[in-house]
């Protein structure tokens, strides 16, 4: 093992200890993965409860309903029966013989029972012309959910690079660092640690969602989330990448505490600006044809679209290449801001200054 990449090793070691060792990283990290299985276990509770709700009734012996769909039905003997049930609250309804065309009534305790009347309609036969069409409301909440896990890693894990190059710079422990490893190596170490931690805290979150729909029997989400969950991963690994490089090239710039919000809002606004178009753009495969395709924004477009079955097999193949490209170039100017501004102390260095050789 030469030189550089002990160095990068030592450097990444004690990046994934810091965070480890971070009470912040291990509460924000438990609540993410919190969220996430109770809203998987709480949307199959709902799920359940919706298709299974429905409304006890008491029905005569004798009397042919056009439907029974939402209805409990207790068969009773007469409707002197029913009546009984309907006052004890045994059921919020009776539906008793009448004369009419209908051939029977309802008999409710204190008002009208709208839920059993709606129940009992003649509906019209149904034809789905796309039967294996998703829910908008499912789509809308797998977008969601990749938007959130994505946003919140990459800040959590870049303002923490941030913060740990500006801590280094300000307290001059740079300069000792500097003179042992290059400032290349010390990059490097910094991006490959969080890097790790980040696509660790990923991988444990896609297993959690994928324990708990298996636990609450949504078997067949599981089966569509399946692939787009591995591709989110796959894409976060590399995605990563970029922003952590991005983020501790803007960190170099400053030398306060006070100044890092201001140099690393251009790399949030890159960060949530994607966030925000799959809350809004989720069901629009213009905006997620073209958000495949931007290095910031394909980690989470690439995987919705394979999710929704839109992308063909060598697109997300495509797109991976994009982004490890854009990573590279972003590590490779990144490395020159990094090394160039790091020992500059005082104001905040111009870019275009630390982008010279």
């Amino acid at each position: 093992m030469n030189s550089f990449s002990q160095a990068v090793r030592l450097v990444s070691v004690r990046e994934i200890q810091a965070r480890i060792r971070s009470k912040a990283f291990v509460v924000s990290a438990a609540i993410l993965l919190v969220m996430v299985v109770a809203s998987i276990v709480v949307g199959g509770i709902v799920g359940k409860a919706s298709a299974g709700d429905t409304t006890p009734v008491a029905v005569v012996d004798g009397v042919s309903l056009p439907s029974t769909g939402g209805l409990d039905v207790t068969r009773v003997d007469d409707r002197a029966a029913a009546e009984q049930l309907v006052r004890s609250g045994d059921v919020d309804a009776a539906i008793v013989p009448e004369s009419g065309p209908l051939g029977f009534g309802v008999v409710g305790l204190d008002q009208a029972p709208t839920d059993v009347v709606q129940a009992l309609a003649v509906s019209p036969p149904v034809e789905l012309l796309d039967p294996d069409a998703l829910p908008p409301g499912l789509v809308s909440f797998v977008g969601i959910a990749f938007g959130v896990v994505f946003f919140a890693a990459a800040v959590t894990f870049g303002q923490s690079i941030a913060q740990s190059v500006v801590e280094e710079k300000s307290t001059r422990v740079v300069e000792i660092l500097m003179a042992a490893i290059p400032a290349r190596a010390l990059l490097a170490g910094k991006v490959l640690g969080n890097s790790v931690m980040a696509l660790a805290q990923i991988v444990a979150v896609a297993i959690a969602a994928a324990v708990a729909l298996a636990v609450t029997g949504q078997d067949n989400l599981f089966t569509l989330l399946g692939p787009s969950m591995l591709w989110f991963v796959v894409f976060f690994a590399v995605g990563f990448v970029l922003i952590a490089a991005l983020f501790a090239a803007s960190a170099a710039l400053v030398s306060r505490q006070e100044d890092v919000g201001s140099v690393t809002m251009p790399v949030m606004m890159l960060v949530m600006i994607p966030y925000f178009l799959i809350i809004f753009a989720a069901d629009d495969p213009t905006v997620l044809g073209i958000m495949s395709y931007v290095p910031f924004s394909a980690p989470i477009g690439m995987p919705m679209r394979i999710f929704l079955g839109s992308a063909e097999w060598w697109e997300p193949i495509v797109s991976l290449l994009v982004v490890v490209a854009s990573a590279a170039l972003v590590v490779v100017i990144g490395a020159r801001v990094y090394s160039n501004a790091l020992l500059r102390t005082g104001g905040r260095v111009k870019l275009a200054e630390a982008l010279q050789r």
